[in-house]
């Protein structure tokens, strides 16, 4: 099987090259390509139809959470997790019902909780890949 193709949506460049360097040490994972709003997000989801969206909430134009609605509707098999700087009792109330596998604080995202978040969902997804990569302990 081939990689797992991952877009990372994020209006921050220094926060998609974190995110970039952290797909890349995910054994079976590659960049499919990058969105800074909501917008190109959905644009980017359609043309590159990758299989995992790594999702700011806070975007220009349309939110994150609004962009993952709509890739969803036209790619249900797509699994978006959302990212953001927020702690998880403070997400806006709409992030739980938007369609979206999970949440993960920027500061928490590591290439083995990327991995075990996407491990867990129920039922597993088929690309998803054996553990490899690099362990955040060897970060």
């Amino acid at each position: 099987m081939g990689s797992v193709e991952v877009l990372i949506v994020d209006d921050q460049a220094p926060f998609r090259a974190v995110a970039r360097r952290l797909v890349a040490l995910v054994a079976g994972w590659r960049v499919a390509g990058e969105a800074e709003s909501g917008e190109e997000a959905v644009a980017a989801a359609a043309r590159l139809r990758p299989h995992v969206v790594v999702m700011d909430i806070n975007l220009p134009g349309i939110s994150g959470i609004e962009a993952t609605r709509r890739i969803l509707a036209g790619q249900p098999g797509v699994t978006v997790v959302l990212v953001s700087t927020y702690a998880a009792e403070d997400l806006p109330p709409d992030a739980c019902s938007c369609g979206a596998a999970g949440y993960i604080r920027k500061e928490d995202l590591t290439p083995a909780r990327l991995r075990a978040h996407l491990a867990a969902i129920n039922p597993p997804m088929p690309w998803t890949p054996a553990p490899g990569g690099v362990d955040d302990e060897q970060r």
